[in-house]
């Protein structure tokens, strides 16, 4: 049967016998498949993940707490899979504290240790009046602490980097297997004078340095570690640090 050339068609998705007919001989594409199952699929597999995934976050008190809601051969396979990520953790944190750089030492203690961990460098400002540097040495200081699977580390910009402009510190540089994975320069894409230890954590997850299940990440509140901007304004804090940091580069 031929079909003449120029058919009128009202719907070509129509779902009709004369339509079948105009498909069959080409004159009309074939209509696409229905988005629906494909919609119903992505979905059921999203319900699934989030079934599967829904003890990622918890610690073990919580794990604990479930016991009369969960299967325990279940349950016993996240105790296990979250004490290996303790223990895996409290193996690797071995540094625990902020190291200052020397110029001559920066390829061992930063090029080459980034190929054993993630190493952060803190390129300070040399100026006492930049609100922004000396928040983040304080900051630097609690991320230590908390994360000693990571390396951090500072020094004064200017004597790191011949003419390094002051209007660029704080910058925060990203190591990991000998190369910079990220540069931070100040602190205006994290908060200001207001970044807090949320901001920073926000930051390692995005370069992969933490994991965003990270119980250390997940258990974190808001503001904690946080710096009153007040106290960095008025010169209040800690007085010893501003001596501490002279000595570190005399």
């Amino acid at each position: 049967m031929d079909m003449p050339m120029n058919v009128p068609v009202d719907d070509p998705n129509a779902d009709t016998e004369w339509n079948d007919i105009l498909r069959k001989h080409g004159v009309i594409p074939e209509k696409p498949p229905s988005p629906t199952p494909l919609i119903q699929e992505a979905l059921a597999e999203a319900r699934k993940q989030a079934y599967g995934n829904r003890l990622e976050e918890k610690d073990l008190d919580e794990l604990n707490d479930l016991e009369d809601e969960e299967d325990e051969a279940f349950l016993a396979k996240y105790r296990n899979q979250r004490m290996a990520e303790l223990s895996t953790i409290a193996t690797a944190s071995v540094f625990n504290q902020v190291y200052p750089l020397q110029k001559p030492d920066y390829p061992k203690d930063v090029t080459e240790a980034s190929n054993k961990a993630f190493v952060l460098v803190h390129l300070t400002s040399s100026l006492g009046t930049n609100i922004e540097s000396r928040l983040l040495t304080e900051l630097w200081r609690e991320m230590a602490r908390k994360f000693g699977d990571i390396k951090f580390c500072e020094i004064r910009a200017d004597m790191c980097i011949e003419g390094y402009p002051e209007r660029n510190t704080p910058t925060i540089l990203v190591y990991r297997n000998g190369d910079i994975k990220k540069q931070v320069v100040t602190l205006n894409e994290l908060g200001g004078d207001h970044t807090t230890i949320k901001d920073l954590q926000n930051l390692l997850v995005g370069v992969g340095a933490l994991k965003a299940t990270d119980h250390r990440v997940v258990n974190s509140t808001q503001g904690d570690g946080e710096v009153p901007y007040s106290s960095i304004r008025t010169g209040n804090l800690n007085a010893a640090t501003a001596e501490d940091d002279d000595d570190d580069w005399d």
